[in-house]
């Protein structure tokens, strides 16, 4: 049926039913909150997790998951340069919380400076434009936790991407001024 990855490899299931219970009750919840097709499931036990998808998902060593929709054409990002995409972002149940497409425009970031977070840096780093990629990004790569961010710890947060375009960045300096402009 679908594989399991497990995000700690200490994962132990009390039983077959256990898991096949928890996988409805997940697959019901992300069916209230709207949550994509081929959406993975998230099977927690303590502070274990099962992450089950779909087999044509790629699980790398660093613990991020992902799967292509659209390959896309060109050359990958790489530092300095600024990548423009559309997200949706959602937490483990499928909620929806935060996305470009609903903001009305793309977001832009240059790589390779800390402001991403870093699963999702790793996971659009060898993306091309036109490219559409789901990313499962582990706690350990995700976002500072606490108040007064989305994001609470030991949650694994699911990104809708898709890479519209790369630019390459020049620094300029006029007189005592400088900046980087991106096209």
């Amino acid at each position: 049926m679908f594989p399991t990855l497990s995000s700690s490899g200490k994962t132990k299931s009390k039983s077959p039913y256990d898991e096949k219970r928890l996988l409805e009750q997940n697959r019901r919840v992300q069916k209230e909150n709207n949550a994509p097709e081929d959406f993975p499931s998230f099977i927690r036990e303590g502070f274990d997790v099962n992450v089950v998808t779909s087999e044509n998902y790629t699980k790398c060593d660093s613990g991020l998951i992902y799967r292509d929709f659209e390959v896309g054409k060109g050359d990958c990002p790489k530092d300095g340069q600024q990548v423009i995409f559309h997200y949706i972002g959602y937490n483990e149940s499928g909620r929806r919380i935060d996305s470009t497409y609903l903001q009305g425009s793309p977001a832009k970031i240059r790589l390779g400076n800390n402001a991403l977070v870093p699963g999702f840096e790793k996971g659009i780093r060898d993306m091309r434009p036109g490219g559409k990629r789901r990313i499962i990004i582990p706690p350990e790569l995700g976002p500072p936790v606490g108040p007064s961010t989305f994001f609470s710890s030991k949650q694994f947060e699911v990104f809708d991407v898709e890479l519209l375009s790369i630019q390459d960045c020049q620094r300029r300096t006029i007189a005592f001024y400088s900046d980087v402009v991106c096209n």
